[in-house]
């Protein structure tokens, strides 16, 4: 099995990393062909336009013409088993990288004809979001808004699954920061106590090669699988690439 883990926060050993190199542990105690990409050390942008992964006649619908840093990371994706990824919550929102990401990985796989999938493959996504937020401001205004987020990615055939981590330390000593609206005392604790369980549980999900609702345990007991509505499966092209270069 092909896992591809990526870490969409710009902190490469900070929450979000700590938990996906966790399940990057995991995934390769159980045998996966891990690969582990910091988003962040690429030079790359989200979705030009160029609807170039659209225009009739091409050999390769579901793939991205844009070339910047992120190409060969596409392509690996598509390829794969399994995607494991990570971003902070910035502004009620997944960090930028992620976003860009998202806009690149699925709309290739996304018909323009009948909103069907063509992408031929099958990718199961399972995604950390980690926020300063607690658990019931996500439960209640974020997990819905999430789940719509991350819709994007069962144009790649799998399961969609969200892992909320609330709460997190932001950094180790507040003193040094103008963040007085957070409790350092309180931060401190809540990792304390909670964020060792939560590397565990980020472990075991990366072990979890065949993945389904009982072995992926709650992360903080508290788990958020995306649901799976019945929703419809959902030498032109380098001229357009440098007309919009050009642009």
């Amino acid at each position: 099995m092909k896992t591809i883990i990526l870490n969409g926060s710009p902190r490469r050993n900070w929450n979000t990393a700590q938990l996906l190199k966790e399940a990057q542990r995991g995934a390769e105690s159980a045998g996966a062909e891990v690969e582990y990409i910091d988003l962040y050390s690429l030079n790359y942008s989200g979705c030009r336009s160029c609807l170039a992964c659209k225009r009739k006649g091409i050999a390769e619908p579901c793939k991205c013409y844009w070339k910047d840093e992120l190409t060969p990371v596409l392509e690996k994706i598509w390829q794969a088993d399994r995607l494991i990824a990570g971003a902070p919550i910035y502004y009620s929102e997944p960090a930028s990288g992620m976003r860009a990401l998202l806009e690149r990985v699925a709309f290739p796989a996304m018909s323009y004809n009948d909103y069907s999938s063509v992408f031929k493959g099958r990718v199961d996504a399972d995604i950390f979001l980690t926020m300063n937020a607690p658990m019931q401001y996500y439960r209640q205004v974020y997990e819905g808004r999430m789940q719509e987020y991350f819709a994007p990615l069962r144009f790649l055939n799998g399961q969609v699954r969200i892992f909320p981590v609330c709460d997190t330390l932001q950094v180790r000593d507040y003193s040094k920061y103008d963040m007085a609206g957070f409790s350092e005392e309180h931060k401190k604790a809540v990792h304390d106590a909670e964020f060792p369980k939560l590397l565990e549980q980020a472990f075991k999900i990366g072990a979890a090669c065949a993945p389904n609702r009982e072995t992926l345990m709650a992360m903080n007991e508290a788990e958020s699988i995306a649901r799976d509505p019945d929703a419809r499966r959902y030498s032109d092209v380098e001229e357009a690439l440098k007309a919009l270069k050009e642009e």
